[in-house]
């Protein structure tokens, strides 16, 4: 589940979207928000699936209508959720995942995103989606890391996107594959801000509409058999994406994504989990459309940079860190805690040079909302550098 920087989430309508659940081998009931709604309600048809184990072909609900609310969004109306399944009942078969995100917000945003993450029978092949639609009134800051709140710029513009890939297992845990990738922002307007901004962001160039086309290749290790809350293992995933004009690109450049994540049970043998992120994106080849260059929490799931707001640092190359430590509080599972601290940089413009970098950290309560699908909701609040603070809200871990 993706960021919802500053959100108040009232899960209204949890209960009515409550489905059966699945009971992995070997492990302990725990409680979850499902359990609760049905003891509350006395509604056996909520818990009546509780004992069955791992079923091929069972879809498992997680996700409720709610209400946020963003200091660059006001008031929000949100539909969120999360569709897992498996093909098949082997004890090492990954858990595949549909993820739905629809969004309207007082300030007229409109987001409207599919994300698939499907494994085959006995993890053959791995399919990759990611389709959105935005109109997407948002704050831009401009280029490198010395950028200031108060230069802020208003755009507003719209953006399709169609990324799809295909990845064939090739040695246990390890997959390769191609896909393509289609950026197209359109109507795109800027207002406000200072002079000095403006023509920063009109001097590397911007105009009112930008096509990147291009062709994915991956290399990925994933030893996680559930990528919405991993209790260990290790994921790397290395895209190369090159842009081409005979594809429809407005220019040729090129793109390289190195996304390293490790989870690691503290103490041994616990469900309490240590885990650490380290994401890199680095363009080079060419100048990439302003909209497409490496930003804060512009990574697929939106999660980068908790303490800051969406695009608040861009720049050519960015790198990141953080870490996290995720701890239950309850016994059953039920109320859980984390803590975590991340740090960031991207390049200076025009110099290209990584010469700062900006800091975030921030706790957050977990309350299991499906325990076996293992989804929680995630509330947390982080502050970083020069007063940036906000609530942060995900459906599944945010990485």
């Amino acid at each position: 589940m993706k960021k919802w920087c500053g959100a108040v989430v009232l899960w209204c309508g949890m209960i009515l979207f409550a489905e059966a659940q699945l009971q992995p081998n070997n492990s302990k009931p725990d409680k979850d928000l499902i359990d609760v709604a049905g003891q509350i309600l006395k509604a056996k048809w909520l818990t009546k699936h509780d004992t069955i184990s791992k079923k091929s072909g069972r879809v498992y609900f997680s996700g409720a209508p709610s209400l946020g609310y963003s200091l660059t969004s006001n008031l929000a109306a949100i539909f969120v959720g999360d569709f897992a399944f498996y093909t098949s009942e082997v004890e090492d078969q990954k858990i595949s995942i549909v993820y739905l995100d629809v969004l309207y917000t007082q300030k007229q945003q409109f987001v409207f995103r599919i994300q698939n993450n499907l494994w085959t029978k006995n993890n053959k092949f791995n399919i990759v989606s990611d389709w959105r639609y935005y109109w997407y009134p948002q704050k831009t800051y401009g280029l490198g890391i010395q950028s200031s709140l108060d230069d802020a710029v208003d755009q507003t513009y719209s953006y399709v996107r169609f990324h799809q890939s295909i990845l064939k297992s090739f040695k246990t845990n390890w997959y390769a594959g191609v896909g393509v990738a289609i950026d197209h922002h359109y109507g795109i307007t800027q207002e406000n801000g200072s002079v000095l901004l403006n023509d920063e962001i009109k001097r590397y160039g911007i105009g009112n509409q930008s096509t990147s086309s291009g062709l994915l290749f991956h290399l990925l290790y994933d030893s996680r058999i559930n990528s919405l809350n991993p209790w260990g293992g290790a994921y790397a995933n290395v895209v190369y994406r090159p842009n081409f004009n005979f594809l429809g690109s407005d220019g040729a450049w090129q793109m390289v994504q190195v996304d390293l994540r490790r989870y690691v049970p503290f103490p041994k043998g616990s469900q309490n989990i240590l885990a650490f992120w380290s994401y890199n994106w680095f363009t080079f080849g060419g100048n990439a459309p302003y909209l497409d260059l490496p930003a804060t929490a512009w990574d697929a799931s939106s999660n980068l940079g908790r303490g800051y707001i969406q695009g608040r640092y861009r720049s050519k190359n960015l790198v990141y860190l953080e870490s996290e430590y995720r701890f239950r509080i309850s016994r059953n599972g039920l109320f859980g805690g984390v803590l975590f601290a991340n740090a960031q940089s991207v390049t200076d413009w025009p110099s290209n040079n990584f010469n700062a970098m900006a800091v975030g950290a921030g706790a957050g309560m977990r309350f299991k909302f499906n325990k076996h699908s293992r989804s929680n909701i995630c509330i947390d609040y982080a502050f970083g550098q020069g007063g940036s603070q906000g609530m942060f809200v995900n459906l599944g871990e945010v990485f």
